[in-house]
C-alpha cells in the first residue's frame, strides 16, 4: 500500500470497520443481524436505509456497501461521509483519514476520483414521459380524498396507471403493479432529477396496500417537487407533497417545495433572491431536525426563516380535519402580517 491511501483503500479500511463507522456517523441506527439500520445518510431515525456490516471485501454483496431503499441512493462507507458533512471529495477523504487515525498527506492527494453512485435521472425522466395528466384517474380521486382538488391540475404531478412496485430485502415478495401518482423533483433551473412514486389502491380511494407504498427514483438530494406561485423573494419549503401542497391551496400566489423526507429537507438547495423562507415541517423528531438543518443553511446565507407548524402531525391531516377555513385560520398568526394579508386566500377558504 502506498505511504497516502487512496480513495479505494480508505474506502476499503472504512469497510473493515463498518459497525464502527456506523456507530460514529449512523447513531440513530441499529444493527440487525448483517446489516446496519437506519432512516437515511443524514442520520435520521428509520429503517429504510441499510449497510452491509459483513461481506468479501470486493464483488457482489461486499461490506461497507450501503442502499437506501426511499431513494434509491447508494454507495459506500466514502459516498456516506461526504454526503452526510456536505462536503467535497477532498474533504471526505480527510475526514476518512482522521477516523481512521490516519496521517494527513502533505500535498493534495492525487488518487483517483471517488467512483459515483449509478445515475437514475434518465430512469426517472422516462417513467414520467409514461405518465399522463391526473385529471380523470384514480390520482384525482386521491387527491380529492386528501382535500387537495386544486393539486389536480398541478404541473408537478402525473398518474400512471401500471407502476412497478419491486419486493426488497427488507419485504420479499413478487413484482407488482398498481396505478401510482408520480410527483416530479426537478432543480432550480427546473430540470428533472427524480420522481417520488406513491402506489394507490385501484380506485384511488387510499394508497395500495404496500410494505412501502411512496418511493423516490433518481437524485433526490437539494431538489424537490415544485408548486408555482408568482412572488419571487418569497418560498414554503417542507417534507411531503401532500402536506406542502395543503398549505399551497391557501398560499397559492407562494412558490411551495417539497423535499420528499425530512433528511432531504435540511439539504435542499435555495435559491438565489430567496428574502423569506416559511418551513412548513411536520411535527415530529424527524420534521424539527429536518427543519433546524434547514434554517441554520438558510440563515448563514442572509435569509429570514420561519417555521410553520401544524396542530396535528403535518398540515395535510390538520387539512383534512379542520378544513380549508380553520387551516387558514392557524397559518395566518405563524406569518408575518403583510404575508398573511397579500397571499392567504381567505375567502377561498370560506368558499370552500
Amino acid at each position: 500500500m502506498p505511504t497516502h491511501p487512496t480513495a479505494a483503500d480508505l474506502s476499503r479500511q472504512l469497510a473493515d470497520h463498518a459497525e464502527a463507522v456506523c456507530r460514529r456517523y449512523l447513531s440513530n441506527g441499529y444493527r440487525s443481524g448483517r446489516f446496519w439500520c437506519v432512516g437515511d445518510v443524514f442520520n435520521t431515525q428509520g429503517a429504510s436505509m441499510y449497510v452491509r456490516l459483513t461481506g468479501p471485501a470486493t464483488g457482489k454483496g461486499r461490506r461497507g456497501k450501503w442502499a437506501d431503499g426511499a431513494t434509491g441512493e447508494h454507495g459506500d462507507l466514502l459516498d456516506l461521509i461526504r454526503l452526510q458533512s456536505g462536503g467535497t471529495v477532498k474533504e471526505a477523504l480527510a475526514e476518512a483519514r482522521a477516523f481512521l487515525s490516519l496521517p494527513q498527506p502533505p500535498e493534495p492527494e492525487r488518487s483517483r476520483p471517488l467512483p459515483e453512485a449509478r445515475d437514475t435521472t434518465e430512469s426517472a425522466r422516462r417513467m414520467l414521459r409514461y405518465g399522463r395528466p391526473v385529471v380523470g384517474t384514480p390520482a384525482a380521486a386521491y387527491l380529492r380524498s386528501r382535500g387537495l382538488e386544486h393539486a389536480v391540475g398541478l404541473p408537478a404531478l402525473r398518474f400512471h396507471p401500471r407502476c412497478l412496485y419491486r419486493a426488497s430485502r427488507k419485504h420479499p415478495g413478487p413484482d407488482t403493479w398498481h396505478p401510482a401518482l408520480l410527483a416530479t423533483v426537478t432543480d432550480l433551473s427546473g430540470a428533472v432529477t427524480a420522481v417520488g412514486r406513491t402506489w394507490l389502491a385501484a380506485d384511488g380511494r387510499g394508497k395500495a396496500d404496500l410494505p412501502k407504498p411512496r418511493r423516490v427514483l433518481g437524485h433526490l438530494l437539494g431538489h424537490g417537487v415544485r408548486f408555482p406561485g408568482t412572488v419571487t423573494d418569497l418560498m414554503v419549503a417542507g417534507e411531503g407533497v401532500e402536506s406542502v401542497a395543503s398549505v399551497h391551496r391557501l398560499m397559492p400566489t407562494v412558490p411551495h417545495v417539497a423535499a420528499l423526507s425530512a433528511g432531504h429537507l435540511g439539504a435542499l438547495i435555495l435559491p438565489p433572491g430567496l428574502r423569506h423562507l416559511y418551513i412548513a415541517r411536520d411535527a415530529d423528531e424527524a420534521g424539527e431536525r429536518g427543519a433546524a438543518t434547514l434554517r441554520r443553511r438558510a440563515e448563514a446565507a442572509g435569509i429570514l426563516v420561519s417555521d410553520l407548524i401544524p396542530r396535528e402531525d403535518d398540515f395535510n391531516r390538520d387539512l383534512c380535519h379542520l378544513g380549508p377555513r380553520d387551516l387558514a385560520l392557524h397559518l395566518a398568526p405563524q406569518l408575518d402580517p403583510n404575508d398573511a394579508v397579500a397571499h392567504v386566500r381567505f375567502e377561498e377558504a370560506v368558499a370552500a
